[in-house]
């Protein structure tokens, strides 16, 4: 049999490298938080707490202020404390050089994702004529991101970040914000759960609380389960504990804890590692829960 060894033209090789799959960018991310896990440290833990990490809060877009949601706190946060940056402010190289400055030479950024929906021309058109609703295709798309700590000659005053509240003192917005949901709160006792049967959520008065900041987090946890009940996100309660699917809703909850803490700029210590082993099985891509359910949140 004869054989074909003669040299591709640039055309075929094109072609061949077209063909072939990319990463995906669902596969990426969770690979990243993977790592972390590994490593022993919580991604969705806010990098604050000591002298020279990053103030309390949300990422934000240093140009818009603009906070950042999703997936794209958790990358965010991660690379604020695997190198130090002292701000929660991001940019666009673009947007760094129209703010006067520019992103110093040597760094590097973090690729964030931006997932949205839109309706193809064809699809509006068929959906026009058969008198349908158009059904939107769902994209996710990646950009890169540098953290003010990363440029120079940028002009004052982009998106500064918040000072952080006092510990051991009640949080009005805080407060506000859990009386709003309705919730049926019920301070008491030396337990912190949610019970799903009759729907209340339960918490030891902050008094209790060693750092009393941590009776916000306590709280904002177990109201993120309360979210899950059947008339709300009907979420999967029926797991007992050590299970997947307690380990998974313990996960929602300690993230959403998190994010709602960062956006109202509690600063609460550090959860302990009960849960680590859990959520890394969880996360892994061996698990039979997709990659794409696990990391785009």
């Amino acid at each position: 049999m004869r054989s074909n060894n003669r040299p591709r033209v640039r055309g075929e090789v094109a072609k061949s490298a077209a063909t072939e799959p990319r990463p995906s960018l669902y596969d990426e991310v969770t690979t990243r938080i993977v790592a972390e896990l590994e490593a022993g440290r919580f991604p969705w833990v806010q990098p604050w707490g000591s002298t020279g990490t990053a103030a309390p809060g949300l990422p934000r877009n240093a140009v818009t202020s603009r906070t950042y949601s999703g997936v794209n706190i958790l990358l965010l946060w991660a690379a604020c404390i695997a190198h130090g940056h002292a701000s929660q402010s991001w940019l666009t190289f673009r947007q760094a050089v129209a703010a006067g400055g520019c992103v110093r030479k040597g760094e590097r950024g973090v690729t964030v994702v931006y997932a949205d929906r839109f309706i193809p021309k064809g699809e509006a058109e068929r959906a026009a004529r058969e008198d349908e609703d158009a059904r939107a295709v769902p994209f996710l798309k990646r950009f890169t991101v540098f953290n003010v700590a990363q440029c120079e000659g940028l002009q004052p005053g982009l998106a500064c970040d918040p000072a952080p509240l006092p510990e051991r003192k009640i949080v009005p917005i805080a407060e506000a914000l859990i009386a709003a949901t309705g919730v049926d709160l019920r301070v008491g006792g030396d337990k912190a759960y949610y019970a799903p049967s009759a729907d209340y959520v339960a918490v030891p008065p902050q008094v209790a609380f060693f750092d009393q900041i941590n009776y916000y987090r306590t709280c904002l946890h177990e109201l993120t389960h309360w979210t899950g009940h059947r008339t709300r996100l009907a979420r999967d309660f029926s797991g007992a504990f050590g299970s997947q699917s307690y380990a998974r809703e313990e996960l929602v909850a300690e993230m959403g804890s998190a994010f709602v803490c960062a956006a109202l700029g509690i600063v609460p210590t550090v959860r302990h590692a009960d849960y680590l082993a859990s959520w890394l099985t969880l996360c892994s891509p061996r698990h039979n829960v997709s990659n794409r359910e696990v990391s785009i949140m």
